[in-house]
């Protein structure tokens, strides 16, 4: 695009890749095919955040390797999750998806055990905190890495939940939250979490995005952080202020899809 959109332009540009991305057809090529499989909402929560965990790198690895976490919980992840004894997650042992390996899961699962058993359910768990337009959702996410990690876990853990308020852009949690929160006619995002508003998540924010965001203008910022990430938010919040994340489908269309 060599020539420079103003903003009535670029939200029509926007608002036009959008609809075209935000489609079920590409679900499919997508790490949220992996809750699709499911309709109970717990079963989609667990299986959404795992998913969400292993999100980078090639994406028929990501899809495989989560696959794989659903099958051997036996395609009923919230059962599994409530009832399995420590020593049955020897069937993860031989588990690995690039530096997040079978130890980091079996911190992950036995968290989500005690997670679920304590509040019921991650939404139950997000509104122990105050998720109101107000509150800083980089505090949020901070205080549920906390709570997360109040199981026994080795520091090499730590990095695969990452923390909004050291700086990271914390992607992959923005993610998860935007395929909690969101609801819309498409169904591609569950909008199971309706204590939660769209109006108040935060872009996510990677490699693609962030250079098709530069190049759109709507980013200065040269680091993909959380500076970055709230600054991208800020500027979609002026083409649609309840739901900027909604723009997520079209920088990753762009980014991925048509090499933008």
């Amino acid at each position: 695009m060599k020539k420079k959109l103003n903003n009535f332009q670029l939200k029509e540009f926007l608002d036009e890749k959008y609809h075209l991305y935000n489609r079920k057809e590409f679900i499919h090529t997508d790490p949220i095919s992996i809750p699709h499989q499911f309709s109970k909402k717990e079963d989609i929560e667990i299986a959404g955040f795992l998913s969400a965990t292993i999100a980078w790198g090639q994406r028929t690895t990501i899809l495989k390797n989560a696959n794989e976490i659903v099958q051997k919980m036996d395609f009923a992840p919230h059962q599994f999750i409530l009832n399995f004894k420590p020593a049955e997650l020897s069937i993860f042992d031989q588990f690995v998806h690039r530096t997040f390996n079978a130890q980091d899961l079996k911190v992950f699962l036995l968290s989500l055990q005690r997670i679920y058993r304590k509040y019921g359910s991650l939404e139950a768990l997000i509104n122990h905190y105050s998720t109101t337009e107000q509150t800083e959702l980089s505090l949020v996410i901070s205080l549920w890495r906390a709570e997360f990690f109040k199981v026994e876990h080795q520091p090499r853990t730590l990095k695969h939940f990452s923390d909004p308020l050291k700086g990271s852009a914390s992607k992959r949690i923005s993610m998860f939250l935007r395929w909690m929160v969101r609801k819309d006619e498409y169904g591609v995002d569950f909008g199971l979490w309706k204590s939660v508003s769209s109006e108040i998540l935060t872009c996510p924010l990677d490699v693609h995005s962030g250079r098709v965001a530069r190049k759109l203008g709507l980013l200065s910022r040269t680091q993909d952080d959380w500076k970055a990430a709230s600054e991208l938010t800020k500027k979609l919040k002026t083409f649609d202020p309840s739901d900027p994340v909604k723009y997520d489908f079209a920088l990753f269309g762009l980014g991925v899809f048509e090499k933008f």
